[in-house]
């Protein structure tokens, strides 16, 4: 990997690794020349990811976690600092919905799942992560994947607005604590992406497609890798003033 890379020389955790913009983001990140940490519930896919990176000369770990269960986020950490010595950044991008049913008609189990893995999902992630900066001293820069239904009401299932909101919450609470140990955090607000969940969302409600491309300036889906893109800029050096943001990376969605 080129010695320029952006991310050259550190060590950065990607959490929902296995698809969509994890993926493209473990991909590009190891471009960028840092060693990835890929953390999912999905081995194989994960498994195939880490030898596709190696082959193009990267360096990657793949570990099985949920990350709705605070101790796979504590081994996931633990494998980055075992296997590279450090933890450098970290991107929280794993995320799940649900759509199609109205807030009075929906199971109290869909609103836990969709919570569980979006905002306490964030949760156990930044803990784990900020406790290992901390012990190195060394500093380091946290992304979070939120979304436009973090900043306003987009039609989303109401759990996922709220937990959306939640991840911009932490974000910004956790920027302001720990600013003073260098440790920066900030959040994603991601539009309309193609991903497997958003083909799926798609499959069930393919009325949807209309709506997720109008409403942004540039009429289209995001693809996973411009969402990487802004990703590995503030897991980076040259975001060092940026902390407590919400990056709007959506078309344009939310200008209007």
């Amino acid at each position: 990997m080129p010695a320029e890379g952006l991310l050259y020389g550190k060590t950065v955790l990607i959490t929902g690794a296995s698809s969509g913009i994890g993926a493209a983001a473990a991909e590009l990140f190891a471009r960028e020349g840092a060693a990835v940490v890929l953390a999912a519930r999905r081995e194989e896919r994960l498994l195939k990811l880490v030898a596709a990176i190696s082959a193009a000369g990267g360096q990657a770990t793949a570990v099985v976690a949920d990350v709705t269960r605070a101790g796979d986020m504590r081994a996931a950490v633990d494998t980055a600092l075992r296997t590279h010595g450090r933890l450098d950044a970290a991107f929280n991008n794993a995320g799940w919905t649900s759509t199609g049913t109205p807030m009075h008609l929906m199971d109290d189990a869909v609103y836990d799942r969709i919570m569980d893995v979006n905002a306490r999902g964030v949760w156990h992630a930044m803990r784990a992560e900020i406790t290992a900066m901390l012990h190195s001293g060394g500093g380091g820069s946290i992304v979070n994947t939120s979304s436009v239904a973090g900043v306003r009401a987009t039609g989303a299932g109401a759990p996922y607005i709220a937990a959306k909101h939640a991840v911009i919450g932490l974000t910004k609470a956790a920027a302001d604590e720990y600013a003073e140990q260098r440790i920066r955090v900030n959040a994603l607000a991601v539009g309309s992406t193609r991903s497997e969940l958003m083909d799926q969302v798609l499959t069930e409600t393919p009325a949807l497609l209309r709506p997720f491309t109008e409403r942004a300036m540039q009429h289209r889906l995001a693809d996973p890798a411009e969402i990487a893109q802004t990703a590995a800029w503030l897991c980076s050096d040259r975001s060092s003033f940026t902390t407590g943001a919400v990056i709007a990376v959506d078309g344009g969605w939310t200008a209007r």
